[in-house]
């Protein structure tokens, strides 16, 4: 059907019914569906990589000339989308950062309704202290600050670290769910053990401590750390080596970062993943609803974005807006760290997936 021919003729008396509509604050139906209801997903978030290569330098001088304190809180340096009017969002509801800590520099603790958490390219000597519970972090490593939680960090070398942050900003805004509170202008604890608390009670494959039965709504673990996700991914490469299928495409392996306490995933409006291709590995063509964000931990290789082919290496970052088809090719063994609003689509039943064989 001819949507035009559904529209009423124009008139002086239908242009008076719009120019009331609009000092009343109404907008009418038949002349918005296709903007608010449109066949298949509409991003204005664009699929976007950032080069670690420009990242870094930037982050390095801006650790020259902007302090760590009271008012700016941290040196992070957001990712804006350019599709999204210079708003320092990666996508409608994901924030990424690159945070840069100098030599022997402290953070300040702080907490907010927004769920967090840092993923480490490469370096080492920061703790992050969450609710008093000094977390190390080293190349490699997943660490979690779930919403409401006190965080600060404190680098201890004579050197700086950088990694990148995500949280759920965009879509906190957008929801009016925000609050914010200073905490120490320092950090309650600046111990720097090898495990934290949470992790000593909680890592241990396959157990739960029975003084911890109740479940909770973020992960308790404050650390997934890379030892175990590098060990994890090489059984599944093996396995399938061996011939017993473990592996979620032939050369492609994966896992999940999960909450011990449900099985689910680690945040409510987080979900994070670590990928690991052979060396000519394609993955199939896929669209999702939801924006995806990854990061590229080691090796070479290119993401195909809406038919686009992106050359990246380690530390580079790139968005996948709403449906649009991506795959990955592995140049080298390529690793890649992942995360999502995953959740957010699959509480509400908006989640909805198209694959499409590799090749």
């Amino acid at each position: 059907m001819d949507a035009d021919a559904m529209q009423p003729v124009d008139s002086p008396e239908l242009r008076q019914l719009y120019a009331d509509f609009k000092a009343q604050h109404l907008n009418p139906l038949w002349t918005q569906t296709g903007d608010l209801m449109p066949r298949h997903p509409r991003p204005k978030a664009v699929a976007h990589v950032w080069k670690w290569s420009d990242l870094y330098p930037l982050a390095q001088a801006s650790g020259d000339l902007v302090p760590v304190g009271r008012g700016g809180e941290r040196r992070a340096i957001g990712l804006a989308n350019p599709g999204l009017g210079g708003e320092a969002y990666i996508s409608p509801t994901l924030w990424c950062a690159i945070q840069y800590l100098g030599p022997k520099e402290t953070a300040p603790e702080h907490r907010h309704s927004q769920n967090a958490f840092r993923f480490v390219v490469e370096g080492e000597g920061v703790w992050t202290v969450v609710n008093g519970d000094p977390v190390r972090m080293s190349r490699g490593d997943f660490l979690l600050t779930p919403g409401w939680n006190f965080h600060g960090h404190h680098n201890e070398l004579d050197a700086p670290m950088a990694w990148i942050d995500g949280l759920d900003i965009p879509f906190s805004y957008q929801m009016d769910v925000g609050f914010f509170e200073f905490g120490s202008d320092r950090v309650t604890d600046y111990a720097t053990p090898n495990y934290s608390r949470g992790e000593r009670l909680w890592c241990h494959p396959g157990l739960r401590p029975l003084s911890q039965l109740q479940n909770t709504v973020s992960s308790p673990i404050g650390a997934y750390r890379w030892e175990y996700t590098d060990a994890a991914l090489t059984q599944q490469l093996l396995l399938e080596e061996e011939g017993h299928p473990a592996t979620i495409e032939q050369g492609h392996a994966a896992i999940r970062y999960v909450n011990p306490t449900t099985g689910g995933d680690v945040m409510p409006t987080i979900r994070a993943e670590f990928h690991r291709l052979r060396a000519g590995t394609e993955t199939s063509l896929r669209r999702e609803v939801g924006s995806t964000v990854f990061q590229v931990f080691e090796g070479k290789g290119a993401i195909v974005m809406g038919g686009t082919e992106h050359k990246v290496e380690k530390g580079d970052i790139f968005v996948i807006p709403s449906w649009v088809p991506w795959s990955l090719q592995a140049e080298t063994a390529f690793d890649l760290f992942r995360f999502s609003d995953a959740p957010i689509m699959e509480r509400l039943h908006f989640d909805r997936t198209q694959i499409e064989d590799a090749g």
